[in-house]
């Protein structure tokens, strides 16, 4: 029998990494510590998109890439421009219900959060509130809440997540795992394309995955979009608070709910009216992708390349904090992600003194933390061709706690990187992690995910915050190890995200050095990765 394109190219890519992986240079933990320390330090006031810390980190690392000898890719140096619209929440916007007689508004940063993203400094509306479940159309799972009713002017309530497997379909929508369809961002970009005036979504902590904190403190600083891409309306509604909304509007939620869960479901206008009031500051704002290029050794394949990509920003200072204050305002962001930021750094440092066959990208994106715009804006304009570009391997949020006998590789199931991956592993004494079901849509919330939308192959390599459940094996003080990584997941999007001298990056080192290996298994070998049947992200529907 004829063997698959994938069989084949499993195949060439798995001889190939048996002998050349080994051939990446060997990374020291010295440089690593030194950029995270610095680039987690309140010098740097949390890498704010738009703000000073940003604009410092940005000359840090194309000045970092200049002296470790990366080449430019773009025209007048490391910089790739990003244009996106900034929005400011201001003092006296409020978001008012009328259910019935009863006159509901509740309050800001404790039962709801909201902004604007459709480029408008004030904005008032006046619309009825309607229910859309998940507010999901997917061809392929023969699913569609919006049943061709006309929501052009009104305001959407839905559900995160996807719709839940059942007993007769315990694969729809993968089962219990995420899909893009459960993310808060395309059900943002669902709500424009169906021509809503807003869209408010029903926050629990087991649907999204992360508790109220991580919406209400993204609400709270200056929210980003790409410019004309968002709604006049959008945020999150406190599951509480939408309980007591629907009741007074005689609906019960977990009813409506209940309805939510099968195909027959229809859009409900819930019979409340809302009253919306939005003020905000809007600007206008350049922010920038860096990114540089070892070139490839070999003659015919060096206009091929291998991307590692690992974002710089995270969510900066409030605004008006004064130097004398004593309290915390500065989201340094040291794991989440500093961490791989500077892992970045260490490794282009190697890779420029030992050039692999195809060339090599070191790539990182601005505004990840803003909805993953900077990769976004580079897979839209890319500096190499995509047809060329092999995979994407990113770094978010690594290891802090000590040295693993596994290595997480969430996500490269879905293409021949898995096993590429694997026999990196076993060349350096480790073994891949269990693969669980991804129930937080990890594989759909970092930078990766737009190059796996454009057909790139595609993944994270292991992560602190989206992997911190335990699983991983670690060489000493387990039990320690996995609680600290565990507890995590407190800090995360918190200033308490902060830099220790004493952690153990013992981990954090053997990620990059996987990674790194990993690459050189690809840009040295006689294959590209492939797709598996029915995962190439660069055709999914919208």
């Amino acid at each position: 029998m004829r063997p698959s394109l994938f069989a084949v190219a499993v195949g060439l890519t798995l001889s190939s990494s048996a002998t050349l992986a080994q051939q990446a240079p060997a990374l020291s933990e010295t440089p690593l510590r030194a950029h995270l320390s610095l680039l987690a330090d309140d010098l740097f006031e949390g890498r704010g998109t738009g703000q000073r810390g940003g604009d410092l980190a940005v000359r840090y690392l194309e000045t970092q890439a200049a002296v470790i000898g990366l080449k430019p890719l773009l025209a007048g140096g490391y910089r790739q421009a990003v244009r996106i619209e900034g929005s400011k929440l201001l003092s006296g916007s409020a978001v008012t219900f009328q259910a019935g007689r009863q006159s509901i508004t509740p309050l800001p940063g404790k039962e709801i959060v909201f902004g604007t993203a459709g480029g408008k400094s004030d904005v008032r509306l006046d619309a009825p509130l309607v229910f859309v479940g998940y507010g999901v159309r997917a061809e392929e799972e023969r699913w569609d809440d919006y049943k061709g009713v006309d929501l052009k002017g009104k305001i959407l309530v839905m559900m995160v997540n996807d719709p839940q497997p059942t007993e007769a379909e315990p694969n729809r929508f993968a089962g219990k795992a995420y899909t893009y369809y459960g993310r808060w961002l395309y059900k943002f970009e669902e709500a424009v394309r169906q021509g809503a005036a807003g869209v408010l979504l029903i926050h629990t902590t087991a649907s999204a995955s992360y508790p109220w904190s991580v919406p209400a403190n993204g609400f709270s600083h200056e929210r980003f979009h790409l410019a004309g891409a968002g709604n006049p309306l959008e945020g999150w509604l406190q599951e509480d608070a939408a309980r007591a909304l629907f009741a007074a509007a005689g609906h019960d939620l977990d009813a409506m709910r209940a309805r939510a869960e099968t195909r027959e479901f229809s859009p409900v206008d819930l019979n409340i009216a809302v009253h919306a009031e939005v003020r905000s500051t809007i600007r206008q704002v350049e922010q920038f992708n860096v990114l540089g290029v070892v070139p490839g050794s070999d003659a015919k394949l060096k206009h091929e390349a291998v991307v590692y990509s690992a974002h710089w920003d995270h969510l900066g200072m409030d605004e008006g904090t004064r130097r004398d204050d004593a309290s915390d305002h500065t989201w340094n962001g040291a794991i989440d992600n500093a961490s791989g930021a500077a892992a970045l750094l260490a490794m282009a440092a190697e890779a420029v003194r030992h050039p692999a066959k195809r060339s090599q990208i070191f790539l990182w994106p601005a505004a990840e933390e803003q909805g993953l715009l900077g990769s976004a804006a580079y897979v839209a304009q890319p500096a190499w061709p995509l047809q060329n570009t092999l995979a994407d391997l990113n770094l978010d949020s690594m290891n802090f706690v000590g040295k693993t006998r596994d290595i997480g590789v969430a996500g490269a199931e879905r293409s021949s990187l898995y096993a590429s991956a694997g026999l990196v592993a076993k060349q350096m004494g480790l073994t891949l992690a269990p693969t669980i079901a991804d129930l937080s849509g990890a594989y759909f919330r970092a930078d990766h995910f737009n190059f796996a939308k454009a057909g790139v192959p595609a993944f994270n390599v292991g992560s602190a915050v989206f992997s911190g459940d335990g699983h991983f094996s670690f060489v000493k003080d387990a039990d320690r190890s996995s609680a600290r990584l565990v507890a995590f997941k407190n800090d995360y999007h918190q200033v308490s995200d902060e830099y220790h001298a004493d952690w153990d990056l013992s981990g954090m080192l053997q990620q990059a050095q996987f990674t790194l290996n990993l690459g050189y298994a690809l840009a040295n070998g006689a294959g590209r990765p492939s797709w598996k049947a029915g995962d190439a992200f660069g055709k999914v529907k919208r």
